[in-house]
């Protein structure tokens, strides 16, 4: 019997068992007391069962089939009741366990052995368990990392914003005031964005006005929009890439590839160099993007698609660590994958396989 046959039938078995066994201790434990009132004279059952005898009525026959059937409801009852306990001790530890979840404990964990079904139910809350805890512990991550990405720039901004408004400043000293405002100014405007664009595609499950375009063009013209950033580092950009017509929503997938140079460019060195390429493979598109950057270390790269997560915690390099989540959001409501390789001081590689 093979262990799918055994989990299908474990509870049902254990069960029936169950009932037939407080069924034979009633039987048993009823006829043996009878036997013995019997025997002792306190219970004189089979009298007159005989037709010759008083009369052939056969009243004491019924009489001790009664009896043994009233003993044996009352037994049966009493064992029932001695031994459900043990038997929906599992049952308790559920509701328990349960009611726990239910009022925020998510380290809570049931280990019950012995019947398959419950077995399985026990692995199944573990892991429904260790979810939630996951998603609060990200929850209360996320809040923590906006309310910090939200506050820093708005604190400068004052900051500066008292200083020019106190004068005796130079002239030097005000316009690199007035710059240090504008910076962290578009880094709000940036942050609203990215949160707002990354809400709109979480609740995104089917994309819309979709249309045929070229996809190593779109690529082209987002290398276009990030060259002042990849130009201020003297960074240079090898390119690779075949013709490919790619059916999709063509403002969606352009922030792939917007969001993608533009993590690479900040995490590259000066005078460093990306390579971008795009293969057709019939049916499915490659794309990648490398970098010789800093790369990163093996929890970085366990948490990088995660909301907020900055793999560097001094936040010496600018962001608010949305733009690869909305990569990941992206690329699954297109049906592709999206994979990184890294190694610390090695650089990084992106590659996305897109459906065609």
């Amino acid at each position: 019997m093979n262990k799918k046959i055994k989990n299908r039938w474990g509870l049902t078995f254990s069960l029936v068992l169950f009932i037939f066994a407080i069924l034979m201790a009633a039987i048993l434990l009823a006829g043996l007391l009878i036997l013995i009132l019997h025997i002792t004279g306190a219970l004189p059952l089979w009298e007159g069962s005989m037709p010759e005898q008083a009369g052939g009525g056969g009243g004491g026959g019924l009489r001790g089939i009664f009896v043994l059937m009233a003993f044996s409801v009352f037994i049966g009852t009493s064992i029932a009741a001695f031994f459900s306990k043990k038997a929906l001790n599992p049952i308790r530890k559920f509701v328990e366990a349960t009611n726990r979840v239910a009022g925020g404990d998510y380290n809570v964990r049931v280990d019950i052995k012995g019947i398959y079904e419950l077995e399985e139910l026990s692995d199944s809350f573990n892991k429904m368990a260790h979810e939630l805890s996951s998603v609060e512990s990200l929850r209360r991550d996320f809040i923590n990392n906006f309310s910090h990405e939200f506050k820093t720039p708005i604190v400068s901004i004052r900051g500066f914003a008292k200083l020019l408004k106190d004068g005796g400043l130079s002239g030097e000293e005000k316009r690199e005031y007035l710059e240090i405002i504008i910076t962290e100014s578009e880094r709000l405007a940036e942050l609203a964005t990215n949160i707002l664009n990354l809400s709109k595609y979480e609740s995104t499950d089917i994309i819309t006005d979709k249309s045929p375009f070229r996809i190593d063009e779109q690529i082209r013209r987002a290398i276009a929009i990030t060259e002042p950033k990849w130009s201020a580092k003297n960074i240079g950009v090898n390119i690779g890439m075949d013709e490919i017509v790619f059916y999709g929503n063509e403002n969606l997938t352009q922030q792939i590839w917007i969001n993608l140079l533009e993590n690479a460019v900040k995490f590259s060195r000066q005078d460093g160099n990306i390579g971008i390429s795009l293969m057709d493979g019939g049916a499915t598109i490659y794309f990648s993007i490398q970098d010789d950057g800093i790369g990163m270390d093996a929890e970085t790269k366990k948490h990088i698609f995660d909301k907020f997560y900055q793999g560097d915690k001094s936040h010496k390099n600018t962001g608010n660590g949305l733009g690869l989540t909305i990569v990941d959001r992206i690329v699954g409501l297109c049906g592709g994958t999206i994979k990184v390789e890294s190694d610390l001081g090695k650089g990084s590689v992106f590659t996305i396989q897109l459906p065609k």
